[in-house]
């Protein structure tokens, strides 16, 4: 009998699966020297980005899906 894969958690809680079957995940480097950084800048990396690439085949397989 075949196991079922497990999600992984880390993975879970960083990246969204969408309806139309995009992965979005946040703009890393928003948690710390917030001051040096402009405000615009803070706010790009807030805009949900998509997952592109070989790394979609590889976060869609710990997603489980």
């Amino acid at each position: 009998m075949k196991t079922k894969m497990k999600t992984r958690k880390a993975v879970l809680k960083r990246f969204k699966l969408t309806t139309s079957g995009k992965i979005l995940h946040r703009g890393h480097g928003g948690r710390h020297h917030i001051s040096a950084k402009s405000k615009r800048r803070m706010r790009s990396l807030n805009v949900p980005k998509e997952v592109l690439g070989r790394y979609k085949i590889k976060i869609r397989r710990m997603l489980a899906t």
